[in-house]
């Protein structure tokens, strides 16, 4: 799935390779990081060629693993491609500076550079002739009046033809502007000024309540305390959803794939006849397309891959890895033999559902519950930190996370770090009011299940984080959920300060919370984001993002793009989906159903 990469570095290695996919076999050159060897893709070609070409019948007989096991001597042919290709490389003499006799310039004579009053160099000219249509439009406007007067005023045309053609210019363009500004003059007419009322009156609307003091919260008493605020009523089916769940369940994001719809068709039109071709043409269409035994070329694939490109990128996938998730395919397909009835774009097609599910199943998974109870046994809380761009959705995704959480029997601590957004304490004090109403201490046996730590606005939040850390593993809490002050991936000093966060609480786990709405954007805020934290980060192997969330799911229909384009660009799997407003709307991500959705025509 990222055969586009040709080259792998390990510590101070780096590996070029190149797949000859008609014998399955593999050229690996490994040299020094610090060696700029600009001979290395030249040499990895020759010693692909040389190879295949000199053992091509042992291959046919033998099989490939056959020759490999056996004896083979290549080393001569080696040396002799090392040499040659290191010689193409050697540093050629540097080009030597052209003498002023050589230069165009020293054939120009001095009589070609005079100027002459009324003159124009054609060089000039042809600049101005080329420098816009704006001029041209505007002797276009001019050239009826020209005609025009040109019967009246002969005398005036013969005088014209000795002007030259920017003085002609000019003097067009100053007698349009005289007629449109009389033009204007006459067609304005004075106006008695309105007499405007001094001062500003508020705006009442028809449907709006006019009694502004009813909406004047500014002298309230609360300050947003818990104690002060009273109990909010709440209709528990809205908040939860669907009731016929199975509490504590993650369950997968469904898709229906079009061979499933397809199959349902059959199976609902049984009799229904199929168009039938006539004669030999419908036998010859039929086999349009199709690739007999012959091993697949790039020019080939090409038109499929464009089509496929294109499609990807249509469907939100960020256009650069578009290009290289095709580019991937081509390299693992060229030189494939095929069987006698598949076509291309079928093969094609079936490559790159193959890495796309790849893709989005990365090596390393997340499992957030196991994780949970592996904090427990060694009697400290479970961290995760929150982070993102501004209005992607972490509070509210917390709160979902916190509900599954609880319902999964994990006391919940909610570190309220966004200590700049207005409105940001209040909102997940809100989530926290909710959440102990659908979870009671009475149906925990007196343990509260879910808990705010906040020290208000304008506080750093690493200490916050920090403080929060240590009250949860006096208090027994099981996770803390860290939330962040939302940032732009270029804010250098926002990013600096989440840097530090991470730095000094050591979570166990980073969530990057993304929008699926999102294309191109979403490769430059993981780019962005993990380098930040990478460059501003004091220890030597520095934490980076661990996850994601991807959020608003439910808007997308199937432009599902930006979850392959997040996946490709970090390796790091998506945790998490939220698919809706409730606190049951959290999914885990079904890799099938998203490439299902993303093939759909």
């Amino acid at each position: 799935e990222r055969g586009g990469n040709n080259s792998f570095t390990h510590e101070a290695l780096t590996l070029k390779y190149k797949l000859d996919n008609q014998f399955e076999l593999v050229f690996v050159v490994g040299f020094q990081k610090i060696l700029t060897l600009t001979y290395v893709d030249k040499l990895i070609d020759d010693v692909h060629k040389e190879f295949r070409d000199k053992y091509r019948n042992e291959f046919q007989q033998k099989g490939t693993l056959g020759l490999l096991n056996g004896t083979f001597d290549f080393k001569d042919d080696f040396m002799r491609l090392l040499r040659d290709a290191e010689e193409s490389s050697k540093v050629r003499a540097p080009t030597v500076m052209k003498t002023f006799e050589q230069s165009l310039k020293s054939q120009k004579t001095v009589k070609c550079m005079i100027e002459t009053r009324g003159e124009k160099p054609k060089e000039k000219v042809k600049n101005k002739k080329n420098k816009g249509s704006k001029k041209e439009g505007t002797e276009a406007v001019a050239a009826p009046s020209k005609a025009s007067a040109g019967d009246k005023q002969p005398s005036a045309a013969g005088e014209k033809e000795e002007l030259t053609k920017d003085e002609i210019l000019q003097k067009n363009r100053e007698e349009f502007f005289k007629r449109h500004m009389k033009a204007g003059e006459k067609s304005r007419s004075p106006k008695p000024e309105a007499q405007k009322e001094k001062g500003k009156k508020p705006r009442v609307w028809d449907l709006g309540n006019s009694n502004a003091k009813v909406l004047d919260y500014s002298n309230s008493a609360t300050n947003g305390s818990a104690e002060a605020c009273p109990a909010e009523e709440f209709d528990p089916d809205i908040a939860l959803g669907d009731r016929n769940r199975e509490p504590g369940r993650l369950y997968d994001l469904e898709y229906e794939s079009d061979d499933e719809a397809e199959e349902e068709k059959v199976i609902q039109n049984p009799s229904k006849p199929s168009a039938k071709k006539g004669g030999l043409g419908g036998m010859f269409g039929m086999l349009k397309g199709l690739v007999g035994s012959k091993s697949l070329t790039r020019e080939d694939m090409d038109p499929v891959l464009e089509k496929m490109k294109d499609h990807l990128i249509a469907k939100n996938v960020a256009a650069e890895i578009a290009v290289q998730l095709c580019e991937s395919v081509a390299k693992k397909l060229e030189g494939k033999v095929m069987g006698t009835f598949t076509t291309v774009t079928s093969t094609v097609k079936q490559a790159l559902q193959e890495a796309l599910v790849q893709i989005l199943q990365p090596q390393r998974r997340v499992d957030v519950l196991r994780d949970v109870m592996d904090a427990q046994r060694h009697r400290r809380p479970y961290v995760v930190t929150f982070c993102g761009v501004n209005g992607v959705g972490k509070s509210t995704n917390l709160a979902k996370i916190s509900f599954w959480l609880i319902e999964n029997g994990f006391s919940v601590l909610i570190a309220a770090c966004d200590t700049f957004r207005a409105g940001a304490v209040e909102q997940l004090r809100t989530h926290t009011r909710r959440l102990n109403a659908l979870h009671p201490p009475e149906s925990h046996g007196g343990r509260t299940m879910v808990q705010l730590y906040e020290k208000g606005y304008g506080k750093d939040a690493a200490g916050i984080a920090m403080e929060a850390i240590s009250y949860a593993r006096n208090q027994g809490f099981d996770v803390v959920l860290v939330d962040t002050a939302g940032r732009m991936q270029d804010n250098a000093p926002l990013m600096t300060a989440l840097a530090k966060l991470i730095a000094v609480n050591a979570p166990d786990l980073v969530l990057f919370v993304g929008e699926a709405l999102v294309g191109n954007e979403a490769v430059d805020q993981l780019v962005k984001f993990n380098k930040a934290l990478a460059d501003h980060s004091m220890a030597q192997t520095p934490r980076l993002i661990d996850g994601i969330v991807l959020t608003k799911f439910d808007t997308i229909d199937d432009k599902v793009g930006a979850a392959i384009s997040m996946t490709y660009i970090t390796s790091k799997p998506i945790v998490f989906v939220g698919t809706g407003q409730t606190y049951c709307d959290l999914r885990s991500l079904n890799a099938k159903a998203v490439v299902a959705a993303l093939m759909k025509a």
